[in-house]
């Protein structure tokens, strides 16, 4: 930048203002340069995350084709749901997909795992705030509650029944923390009724 052009702009305060574009810029170019050199790694990352949660939900048992590539996308009021399918043969044995509701401390996010008769494969909860100690025994780390919920469905238990027994239901709830796994079990009867409401387009047949 010469001297003259610095003196032309000095009036309206130009310099100053090239100067802290120059900065602008310079870190506008290596925030470009880490995003490109972290950009496939975190993918990478997020892929394995992915695959590993719906082994915990889809047994391997039931099918041959990868469900994290095999997906379909409902609308619901707006809101898109991505679905995972797995399948032997061509043939829709699964499906897994996010449920949630409000825990204790904020937005508890469920995985269900739900085999072509509406009966669950598995739960897993993928993100929660609950209290260490008390709600975070939703967790298959820290206790196999979560596991309990592996070959139910809605007509097992009646649908009644989906709900802690402190409310006149089945399902344990912890003592001291009664609103997380009241969440959790409506979030995973809210699951099973949202498989039920869209069954046919969840396990229609699509050549993958």
């Amino acid at each position: 930048m010469s001297a003259r052009l610095f003196a032309l702009l000095e009036p309206v305060g130009g310099k100053h203002a090239l100067v802290l574009g120059g900065f602008s810029l310079a870190a506008t170019l290596l925030l470009s340069l880490a995003y490109g050199l972290t950009k496939e790694p975190i993918e990478q990352s997020a892929l394995e995350d992915l695959r590993h949660s719906l082994e915990q939900v889809i047994p391997q048992d039931i099918h041959d084709n990868n469900p994290a590539a095999d997906t379909v996308q409902l609308q619901l009021d707006g809101v898109p749901l991505l679905v995972y399918r797995a399948r032997k043969a061509h043939h829709v044995t699964g499906v897994a997909f996010e449920a949630s509701r409000k825990g204790y401390s904020g937005e508890i996010r469920l995985l269900l795992g739900i085999d072509e008769n509406g009966k669950l494969l598995g739960v897993r909860v993928l993100k929660h705030t609950e209290t260490p100690g008390l709600g975070d025994k939703i967790e298959v780390t820290r206790t196999d509650w979560i596991t309990r919920f592996t070959g139910l469905s809605l007509g097992n238990p009646p649908e009644a029944q989906w709900a802690v027994k402190k409310d006149g239901g089945a399902f344990d709830q912890f003592a001291g923390a009664t609103i997380t796994p009241r969440a959790v079990v409506n979030g995973i009867k809210d699951g099973l009724q949202l498989f039920a409401a869209h069954r046919q387009t969840l396990l229609e047949e699509v050549s993958k």
